[in-house]
């Protein structure tokens, strides 16, 4: 599969994902599901390659605190 390519293809979802899309399209205020899933999908690259280089992937808290993510 190339990379560059921006050719669309087709992925079924349960209902239980596609609502779980539907919703983060309404909150990110992004009307291209395709657009989220690739946002989430490139998250998901960034903690797993950390995972297996050593690192860690935190999220900052409010308050200044931390909360690692783990998959």
């Amino acid at each position: 599969m190339n990379p560059n390519n921006n050719e669309r293809v087709s992925v079924e979802l349960n209902f239980t994902c596609a609502q779980l899309l539907a919703k983060l399209c309404a909150e990110l205020g992004d009307d291209d599901p395709a657009a989220v899933i690739s946002r989430a999908l490139g998250l998901l690259e960034v903690a797993h390659h950390g995972g297996k280089t050593g690192r860690r992937l935190c999220l900052v808290t409010e308050d200044g605190g931390s909360t690692e993510v783990m998959f």
